[in-house]
């Protein structure tokens, strides 16, 4: 029986003493789904890069609605632990969902989101041809490199 799970964790803040001060989450994917090259990745993503995702996918899935992300709230202190919780929460709902969702499962920028740490620049370029990599080159370039599993396994790791 094919599965995919999902899990947004580990919020970080980053940029902590400066303006550009964000928190970023870090996502598990595990799944033996033939709609995914790799098998297991560990991305870490900002919340502006998954309303950047909404909205490709939303271009993509034509009248399908896709599923709504937590809320954008333009002034919260990166102390709040609550807010950062609830929106980790909100994130990982919105991906369950969206992972759920047959339409969405051959989307290339969904692919490159959760199984790549490119940029969405740099995602756009692949999806349209013109990076250096297929989507698929791309993946597995990922996968090989082993920074997911750095990631993962640094998990616990504070620098």
């Amino acid at each position: 029986k094919e599965f995919i799970t999902v899990r947004v964790q580990d919020p970080r803040v980053q940029n902590k003493c400066s303006w550009n001060a964000y928190v970023d989450f870090k996502i598990f994917l595990h799944t033996n789904s033939k709609a995914f090259t790799a098998k297991t990745s560990c991305v870490r993503r900002r919340y502006s890069e998954f309303v950047w995702l909404k909205k490709k996918l939303q271009k993509n899935a034509g009248l399908v609605p896709v599923p709504e992300l937590p809320v954008k709230t333009p002034f919260f202190t990166l102390d709040n632990e609550d807010f950062i919780e609830n929106r980790r929460k909100g994130l990982q709902q919105f991906l369950e969902r969206v992972l759920k969702m047959t339409v969405l499962l051959s989307d290339s920028h969904l692919h490159l989101f959760l199984q790549t740490q490119l940029s969405v620049t740099a995602i756009e370029q692949c999806v349209q041809g013109c990076g250096p990599h297929s989507v698929t080159g791309a993946i597995l370039a990922y996968a090989s490199s082993n920074l997911g599993w750095v990631q993962e396994e640094g998990a616990g790791d504070e620098s």
